[in-house]
This record gives structure tokens, C-alpha cells and sequence, in this order.
């Protein structure tokens, strides 16, 4: 189809699709919008970049502007699972995209890392969409906070990874609570035979439909690989980063200490970088795409975190400085670049003990990739590299804590703030060796003190019957002649001996 007007799409997402641009379809877009919108199970299978989260998202919105029902609170109309965090953002931004000509549309994101009690009200309120993945959402079917008794539209993006080990678990107890009169759309771009068996279990009488080849990679991604020692890795990649035509590079580790060492050894040649991997909070993640998306850093490492579905444009290079030892996570680690019909390079490092992840990645993709040797003068490059001045770690600082009532007065003099005294009676100003009461008015410390020393000069010498102040228990003792008097000592109790039991004179051998 040559155009978004033949697939019969309502007039306010037609509208919206063309302000963002949108003029002609892609052709997993035109294969799988017709079908979807008649309401039949898809299967898709299409390379990165090629505008998966547009085929289900248009027909999708469709449906809502066909079928105007007011969702019910707690009970979404459609849900979308996604794997990772950023992938559930980033569907959310689009259907909202997508859907700014539409007069009601109500999206929840469910992930974790975040607050759950906003999450929660946020469902109360009632969504016609919920973005969500896995985890999240089965804790809150389990607090009674959810319910998907209603769900219309089951859509699982990046669908192989659903189906993998980690979340079939996960799925099998979501999708019996889901009604089976319903649409159930699976996309990828990868999809194993043995992972589409299993996909068709939950799809009813599917429509597959394949745009390219599974398993296979953007035509315009131009593939390297280039055979390294493991501790020639660090200078490689400085020097690579350093070439003029590298605009904006993704850097790929395996482990999420692999990219924090990256990202230190990057500063220390003067090359800024931030990491974004699963130890990170979701706000520092989203701070550092955020960084990376507005042009604010030129360098992003990564674990197979931002590997699916972060669509950020104009990538140039993408660098494996590990190699994965999942094939498939190849493929989507490399369709980063080359987005949207544009070209780009995928480098990968390789050392020794990655040779047989490098053979299985070429048995998935059924070629050679094209080795680039090392440049002759590498030796020397890289120790000019410890000439250049280092730039400083961009700090990540989370947002500040609990202030005024319940912030402990010992954390906040720990952690340097010695000057400020906080509470509900006074409180410091600045420096000054002044405090406000409750009144407004100030007092002086050294005042305060010199009374306080008074009182306490003033009770010793009162009698101890007339003393004041005093945090004792007033005790009644009388004398000889039957007078009483009054004292402020505290008396302690003489523990009694106790008496020889039954059982001997001494105790000792039951201690």
C-alpha cells in the first residue's frame, strides 16, 4: 500500500501520523495493519528499525476510536508486555504520539524501579492502555490493584525474548487471567522455530506475517570485526571513539561492572560517556537516554539493557566491545544504527575466549563478517593516548531526601550538612550562632546555655525538698515524730538474695 489513507485508519490518528510525518507505510506496516484491524492473531517478524511498534500501536488506537467504552477502574481495555523498562517508555511515548488528535486517551506505564504507589492510582483512575512488563504487573495482580477480565488486546512486543526462559514463567500465569476472546499480536525480529511453536500456543489460528527474513540484520548496517587482546580492548575503543566520522556511538559490555570500568577508562583519555545497565535506577537510566537522545553526551555504554527497541536517531556507530553470548542479542544490539532506512557501522571486538560466541552469531546470521586487522601503528597511538587530559565522571545524583519532619538530625550532620540543626522547635540560620523559636524570635546559643547552667546552680542550692526541674520520681518518707517530706531521689530496688530451693542451696548450675 503507497499510503497511510488506503490501510482506512481513523481520521484523528490519520491527522496525528501526519504531523509526525508520517507519509508512507513501512512494509511490515502495510502487511500487518490490514489484517490487525480485521482482528485476526499476528505473528510478525520484521529487522529492527523497521516500525514494529507503528504496526500494532495505529490499529490499536483504531480499535479505541471504533469501540468508545470508558474503561472501568482497574481494568484495562489492552495490554502491551514488553521486556525491559525502556522499551515499555519508549511504546508509551509513541501511543501517546500517535494518539494527541484523540479526544480521551488514558495510558498506564507499569515497570519496576519506581514508586508502585503512583502506579496504583494511577490504575484506580481507570486506562483504556497498559504498558507493562512482567514483573511489575504480576505484583499487582497479586495486591488486587489490576484486574484483566477485560483486556480486548494482548500485545507482546519483542516477542522472543518474552517467550525465552526468563519470562515464560511470568507469561503463563498472566495470559490464563486474560479472556480468550481475544486479539493477541506477537512482534519480533527474531523468532527461533522452536520459540514460534511455542508462541503458537497462545495465538489463535495466527497470521504470519514476515517481511524479511528472520534472523537477519538492516541491509545498510555496515558489519566489522576486529581481532584483539582483552587488554588492548580499552585502547581500541579510544581510538575508534576518537575518529571524526563517529557523531554518536553505543557501546555494548556484557556485564553491568564491565560498563561502569568503560566508562572510567573513557574519562581517564578525556572521552565523556555515561552507562546505563540494570544496577542503575530507572530515573538515572532514563537522565542518561535523555543525555544521549538530546545530544548532551556523544557516548553511551550499555548492557543488553538498551539492546531492544530504543529508537534514538541518528547513531552512527554501534561498538560490541563484548560480544553476546546469545546470538540473537546481536541482531538487536546492531539495529540501533541504521534506523528508519539510514546507514551505519557495527564494530565488534573480539578476543580468545569469544571465538565460539563469534561462530554461533555467524551460523545465526549465515555469513562471514568482513575482519578488520588492527592499524600498524596501534602500539603507538595508544600510548599517546595517556597524554590527553582527563575529563571528569558525570555524576549521577539521585534526588535528595526526606526533609523537615521524620529526617533523622544525626544523617543530615553525617553527611557534611554539621551546620544545620532541623526539628520542630528551632532551627540554625546559616552559619550564625543564632536560632528561631517558635515565635519568631531569636535567641542566642550562648544565652540559652549560661541560663541552663544557672538553673542547675540555683537547684543545688534550694533544699532538696524545694528543688525544681528535677526528672525524679517524688518519693513520700516519713519521719520519727509522723511528719512527711518530700524527695527527688531515685531508689532502686536491692535485688533480694534468694533462698536455698528445693533443689539445693545454690543456683549456679542452672545459670
Amino acid at each position: 500500500m503507497s499510503d497511510f489513507k488506503s490501510l482506512n485508519l481513523n481520521s484523528l490518528i490519520f491527522n496525528a501520523i501526519n504531523k509526525l510525518g508520517y507519509s508512507k507505510p513501512t512494509p511490515i506496516q502495510s502487511e500487518a495493519i490490514p489484517h490487525i484491524i480485521e482482528g485476526k492473531d499476528i505473528l510478525g517478524i520484521a529487522q529492527t528499525g523497521t516500525g514494529k511498534t507503528a504496526a500494532f500501536s495505529l490499529p490499536l488506537l483504531n480499535h479505541l476510536c471504533v469501540n468508545k467504552l470508558r474503561p472501568a477502574a482497574k481494568e484495562p481495555r489492552a495490554l502491551i508486555l514488553a521486556p525491559t523498562r525502556e522499551l515499555a517508555y519508549q511504546i508509551t511515548k509513541s501511543l501517546r504520539d500517535y494518539g494527541s488528535e484523540m479526544e480521551y486517551l488514558s495510558i498506564a506505564t507499569i515497570y519496576g524501579g519506581v514508586s508502585i504507589k503512583q502506579q496504583i492510582n494511577q490504575l484506580v483512575r481507570g486506562n483504556e492502555i497498559v504498558v507493562a512488563t512482567p514483573g511489575r504487573l504480576i505484583d499487582l495482580i497479586e495486591r488486587g490493584s489490576i484486574s484483566l477480565g477485560k483486556i480486548e488486546v494482548l500485545i507482546l512486543d519483542e516477542a522472543d525474548q518474552m517467550m525465552d526462559m526468563g519470562f515464560i514463567h511470568a507469561l503463563k500465569k498472566i495470559i490464563p487471567l486474560i479472556p480468550k476472546n481475544r486479539q493477541t499480536l506477537f512482534f519480533s525480529a527474531t523468532m527461533l522455530p522452536k520459540i514460534k511453536k511455542l508462541a503458537e500456543q497462545f495465538l489463535n489460528n495466527p497470521v504470519t506475517v514476515s517481511v524479511t527474513p528472520p534472523n537477519s540484520t538492516a541491509k545498510k548496517v555496515k558489519q566489522r570485526i576486529t581481532f584483539v587482546n582483552k587488554a588492548e580492548k580499552q585502547d581500541l575503543l579510544s581510538l575508534c571513539l576518537l575518529e571524526p566520522d563517529v557523531l554518536r556511538a553505543l557501546v555494548f559490555t556484557r556485564t553491568k561492572h564491565g560498563a561502569d570500568r568503560v566508562v572510567k577508562r573513557l574519562a581517564q583519555v578525556g572521552l565523556t560517556s555515561l552507562a546505563i545497565h540494570g544496577n542503575k535506577s530507572q530515573n538515572q537510566r532514563q537522565r542518561a537516554l535523555n543525555a544521549f537522545r538530546e545530544d548532551k553526551i556523544k557516548i553511551l555504554v550499555a548492557t543488553d539493557v538498551a539492546a531492544r527497541g530504543i529508537d534514538i536517531e541518528g547513531i552512527s556507530h554501534v561498538f560490541n566491545y563484548e560480544i553476546p553470548n546469545v546470538p540473537e542479542q546481536y541482531i538487536h544490539r546492531i539495529g540501533r544504527t541504521a534506523r528508519a532506512d539510514k546507514s551505519g557501522i557495527a564494530h565488534a571486538f573480539v578476543d580468545k575466549s569469544e571465538r565460539a560466541y563469534l561462530k554461533e552469531i555467524q551460523k545465526l546470521l549465515k555469513n562471514d563478517i568482513k575482519v578488520d586487522e588492527l592499524p600498524e601503528d596501534f602500539m603507538q597511538k595508544a600510548r599517546a593516548l595517556k597524554t590527553r587530559a582527563p575529563v571528569e565522571l558525570l555524576q549521577e545524583v539521585e534526588k535528595e531526601g526526606r526533609k523537615g519532619r521524620g529526617k533523622s538530625r544525626r544523617k543530615s550532620i553525617s553527611s557534611g550538612d554539621k551546620n544545620k540543626t532541623e526539628g520542630p522547635k528551632s532551627e540554625r540560620d546559616n552559619n550564625s550562632n543564632k536560632y528561631k523559636k517558635r515565635d519568631g524570635k531569636e535567641g542566642d546559643q550562648k544565652a540559652r546555655t549560661d541560663t541552663d547552667q544557672k538553673r542547675k546552680q540555683w537547684n543545688k542550692d534550694k533544699p532538696r525538698g524545694e528543688r525544681k526541674f528535677n526528672k525524679g520520681k517524688v518519693r513520700n518518707f516519713k519521719k520519727e515524730d509522723g511528719a512527711t517530706f518530700k524527695t527527688d531521689r531515685k531508689t532502686t530496688k536491692k535485688p533480694t538474695k534468694r533462698s536455698p530451693t528445693k533443689y539445693g542451696k545454690s543456683n549456679t548450675k542452672f545459670r
